[in-house]
């Protein structure tokens, strides 16, 4: 028995200067011990029970001994006695085997059972002894685990993680998808390799904003791919601290934003176009006055003429030239169009686009976006006539609610009289228009916003829906508790000869 105490860190002359029997020493660890301490005959009888054991599986001693070890086992596990049996026969013991138990109530359970061998004064095995331990807790911790990896994993966005050297410690698929490196070829290595050389002061800022436990949110800057292009990202990132609240590392979420960059681009440039027309409408619309003048002077003068044949000749020549000047100016005056070539496309791709641009106009003022779309088919548009279009509106809608509100957006298939297409409907609960300046909403330079306004975004949209073969109507109200805009918009898939025919596609 010495061997027992020995290894526990008592000698058996230890234990007799404390007055202590080893039998009695050795009973006490079993009992006070955490683990289920079991022993059972070689015909798999049990033939000794713990307090642990009483706890784990919730039988008393007098309960269980004498009973058979597969009272533990669950039917389909009966098995697994018999290879423990078999083993422990030939002496061999058995190391932190992991298998499912039952307790007295018939619940099922994980546990971590360690089986030796009990020899006699011979060494011949007559028995064995098991300590079980009961794992749910950390099944359920490593459960925990598997599904967090699981969602990191299956996430959109880039998630890695960073020691404060700046060295990766962790990369999911999701980065591989954005920056095209493989787990393997790039964690152990500096985050560096991502950022642009021009760049790389940004990762001294960051990592000492880190080392101070602050949290970077939607950082928009720009990373660069494994075959070196560049892509858009929004970064957010987040200082990791150890049990005692110190900084250890870092862990970052990486959004590509490119594509939502390259529609704001589009919009800036429309928005551009747009203040380019108006400025092209209102120098075409000064000139359109002379030259009407002009014409009818030379009309005159042709008239008081009639006796002069090179007179003639020559008022005709400007006459000529100044209907082909008019022609230029009424031209300029129908605004500049988007000369792209059409692609088909869903109408609500578009506008999500837009919303994503004006999401930080919408946020702010408190301003819930409720969106119906139901539009299956796709429409032969120009994207960036109809990304002008709705940008125009959904921006007049969020001016109109600066207190916050509701804006309703729908897009369903429908037919009309225009043929069949897709109807979508914009609708705020915000300030609305007066009747007098309804009617006049359509105009060029006519706005109700005052300085803040231009006065050409809602005639741009209708002379490019119109353009398309589509219509345009606005419908408000400015009663109290009932006030609001609701403009709606249709766009036939297939454009008439007429339209077409105007718009060159």
């Amino acid at each position: 028995m010495a061997s027992e105490f020995e290894s526990a860190g008592y000698s058996a002359e230890q234990l007799k200067e404390l007055k202590l029997d080893p039998r009695d020493f050795l009973g006490a660890i079993i009992a006070s011990s955490d683990d289920a301490i079991i022993s059972k005959t070689l015909d798999g009888t049990i033939i000794s029970w713990n307090s642990a054991a009483r706890r784990i599986f919730g039988y008393r001693a007098e309960e269980i001994l004498g009973l058979s070890i597969l009272t533990l086992i669950p039917s389909e596990l009966h098995s697994e006695e018999d290879d423990i049996l078999r083993r422990l026969r030939a002496g061999e013991r058995i190391d932190h085997f992991e298998t499912i138990r039952l307790r007295k109530n018939g619940e099922r359970f994980p546990i971590s059972v360690t089986i030796s061998p009990i020899k006699d004064s011979t060494g011949n095995v007559v028995a064995a002894s098991k300590i079980a331990r009961d794992i749910s807790d950390k099944k359920k911790s490593d459960d925990s685990r598997f599904r967090l990896a699981a969602i990191i994993d299956s996430a959109d966005d880039a998630i890695i993680s960073k020691d404060l050297n700046g060295m990766l410690t962790s990369w999911n698929e999701a980065a591989h998808k954005i920056f095209g490196y493989t787990a393997d070829e790039i964690v152990g290595q500096s985050i560096l390799r991502l950022i642009p050389e021009e760049l790389h002061y940004e990762e001294d800022e960051i990592l000492r904003k880190l080392r101070a436990g602050e949290r970077i949110e939607h950082y928009e800057t720009r990373r660069k791919r494994k075959n070196g292009t560049i892509v858009e990202v929004s970064v957010t990132i987040s200082p990791i601290k150890d049990e005692t609240g110190t900084v250890i590392g870092a862990s970052k979420i990486a959004r590509d934003i490119s594509e939502k960059k390259q529609v704001e681009r589009l919009l800036l440039q429309a928005e551009k176009l747009a203040a380019t027309g108006r400025m092209a409408a209102a120098i075409a619309h000064e000139i359109n006055n002379p030259l009407e003048a002009l014409m009818n002077v030379i009309f005159l003068a042709r008239k008081y003429c009639t006796k002069e044949p090179k007179a003639q000749e020559l008022l005709l020549t400007a006459e000529g030239e100044l209907e082909r000047v008019a022609h230029i100016a009424r031209q300029t005056l129908g605004y500049y169009r988007d000369t792209g070539v059409p692609t088909e496309i869903h109408l609500h791709d578009l506008i999500e686009n837009v919303l994503t641009v004006y999401n930080s106009k919408i946020l702010p003022v408190g301003i819930n976006v409720d969106r119906r779309f139901d539009d299956l088919q796709k429409v032969l548009v120009s994207k960036g006539e109809m990304l002008q279009v709705f940008s125009n509106v959904i921006a007049n809608a969020i001016d109109a609610m600066p207190q916050g509100g509701v804006l309703n957006i729908s897009a369903r298939k429908i037919s009309r009289v225009l043929g069949e297409g897709i109807q979508v409907v914009i609708q705020d609960d915000g300030t609305g228009i007066e009747r007098e300046n309804l009617a006049r909403v359509f105009e060029p330079f006519f706005s109700t916003k005052g300085d803040l306004g231009t006065g050409i975004g809602l005639w741009v949209a209708k002379q490019l829906v119109e353009r398309r073969g589509g219509q345009i109507t606005i419908t408000s109200n400015t009663a109290p508790k009932n006030s609001g805009t609701t403009v709606t918009i249709f766009i036939p898939f297939a454009p008439s000869a007429a339209s077409s025919a105007i718009s060159g596609h």
